[in-house]
């Protein structure tokens, strides 16, 4: 019997890895990707929100700051502060078009 059996639990350097690895794929298959970087709060860790030209966005924890920041440079991808210049507008309206469709 399999009662006992253990699961496959990724650490957290894997889930890491793996968020990285979705980011790089979502900019890499679109054009125009900014990166916009959430502060931490009580409910969540850092995270770093990825927007496309046509305001399609993805969006991942990521370890600090810092750690994003140099990703986006690595990568060629300007990182903004929402704190600072907030959401692009095409995003918001991508939202928009995904609600009246009845996406969500």
């Amino acid at each position: 019997m399999a009662w006992f059996r253990r699961r496959s639990v990724p650490s957290p350097r894997q889930e890491r890895a793996n968020d990285f690895a979705h980011l790089e794929h979502f900019a890499q298959t679109r054009r125009g990707v900014e990166a916009f970087l959430e502060p931490k709060t009580t409910v969540t860790e850092v995270t770093m929100v990825l927007v496309a030209h046509d305001g399609e966005w993805t969006r991942r924890r990521v370890p600090s700051v810092e750690a994003a920041r140099t990703w986006g440079n690595r990568n060629g991808i300007p990182v903004y502060d929402t704190a600072l210049v907030g959401y692009p507008k095409r995003m918001r309206e991508y939202n928009e078009r995904r609600k009246a469709a009845g996406q969500t």
